[in-house]
């Protein structure tokens, strides 16, 4: 669908619920669904201040051994 056609279609139902284009994108804006957030994001977040660029040194140095 091209910018020209989803224009029209706004102004089309738009004009169809007696509303302007913007009110009827603000009222489409109201109805999203808010952005849930991925818990799971930054679980393994350093922070120690050492990324996995520092793996091989901290593997060399014995890390994780007991």
């Amino acid at each position: 669908m091209t910018e020209p056609e989803i224009a029209e279609r706004l102004t089309a139902e738009a004009a169809r619920r007696k509303l302007t284009a913007e009110q009827l994108l603000a009222e489409l804006a109201e109805d999203r669904p808010a952005r849930r957030k991925l818990g799971f994001i930054g679980l393994g977040a350093s922070t120690s201040g050492r990324s996995a660029r520092d793996a091989d040194e901290m593997l060399a140095e014995g890390f994780g051994r007991s």
